[in-house]
């Protein structure tokens, strides 16, 4: 792995976790330093059928009968398309195994604050990290989550407290790398290249997978907070689990679209759309996001074969994974989406 990266901050003030916060008898409102102001005319639907993400049966994915896998290679490619965001079924991860670790994770959370304090940094690439909204030492408005980042790949680690946290999150780490490895070749074959030509070119064997669990406790106005505004993430490809509880948000066609994931459902992110989580009055909702992506000394650069395809110019200088980390991770993220920092000018 690359040397541990340090944020821009060099020290971060004292605060509360979230958890600790909205446990108080006391809060009837949200704070000012975490008054976030929505549109209320701008929040997500999850009934408009227009408007539904896309579902993706895995099992046809990875059929043996080549129409079965040709039709969801299809499917899956206008998915990434015109969306970005699909839902993945049938995928073969035990809905059990899913249930625990997000119960591990409840279990994390839960921890006194004193248990969770060897976690606390702000280093990039720690293995292991835990805090509260995004950086607090630059936030001007605080997020309603507590956060907990664990590394899994290329190097597995893992909480020693609470107890199960380890056997869980390492064979759930491993499944979600399964589907995630499928994933991309369906998307590989979509574009028309070989099914192994993303994992290859991104070196996949090294490549960072990343177990982010997120805990947003209930909120006494949820309409002047926010769990994690509207962003992009830096995986190649991610999935996320969640609770019983919704939240997710996804911009499409310029409306936001609350998420209803199908029970024991993944819901994927691969293009780099504009997300955001929202938060609620009535219980916890906990989502596992698990971005994976290529090794951190890979540069990702448009694929020079569809360039050459379509007699394109690349629009998109390269950028390695790490640099792209740190990009996301920096208040420039805040601003617009990732990739249209690495846009070429002239397009």
């Amino acid at each position: 792995m690359a040397p541990t990266v340090t944020s821009v901050h060099e020290s971060e003030p004292k605060v509360a976790s979230i958890k600790t916060l909205a446990g108080s008898d006391a809060l009837t409102s949200v704070p000012s330093e975490y008054a976030y102001i929505m549109d209320p005319n701008d929040k997500g639907d999850a009934n408009d059928p227009e408007h539904s993400i896309p579902i993706i049966d895995f099992a046809l994915l990875t059929s043996a009968s080549p129409d079965e896998r040709a039709q969801m290679i299809q499917k899956l490619g206008k998915a990434c398309q015109e969306w970005g965001f699909f839902q993945v079924i049938n995928h073969g991860v035990p809905e059990s195994l899913m249930k625990q670790m997000i119960d591990a994770c409840q279990r994390f959370f839960e921890l006194p604050e004193v248990e969770k304090k060897e976690f606390h940094t702000k280093n990039l690439l720690d293995p292991i990290k835990c805090g509260t909204s995004f950086n607090v030492a630059i936030d001007k408005v605080r997020l309603w989550r507590d956060y907990l980042k664990v590394i899994a790949h290329p190097k597995f680690n893992s909480l020693y407290k609470p107890a199960g946290y380890s056997e869980v999150s390492l064979e759930f780490s491993k499944r979600t790398r399964a589907v995630a490895t499928e994933i991309l070749n369906g998307i590989s074959e979509s574009l028309g290249l070989e099914a192994d030509y993303i994992t290859k070119a991104m070196n996949w064997d090294r490549g960072c997978q990343i177990l982010a669990a997120n805990y947003y406790p209930a909120c006494p106005q949820p309409d002047l907070a926010i769990g994690i505004p509207p962003h992009t993430d830096h995986g190649l490809v991610t999935l996320l689990i969640q609770n019983d509880m919704c939240g997710l948000e996804v911009k499409h066609n310029d409306q936001w679209v609350l998420v209803n994931a199908a029970p024991g459902s993944f819901i994927v992110n691969y293009k780099s759309i504009w997300h955001r989580a929202t938060v609620n009055n009535t219980s916890t909702r906990i989502s596992i996001a698990v971005p994976h992506g290529p090794a951190l000394d890979t540069p990702a650069v448009p694929i020079p074969d569809l360039l050459e395809k379509e007699g394109e110019k690349a629009k998109y200088i390269g950028m390695t994974y790490e640099k792209f980390m740190e990009l996301q991770a920096s208040p420039a993220a805040y601003m617009m989406p990732c990739l249209d920092h690495l846009r070429v000018k002239d397009n």
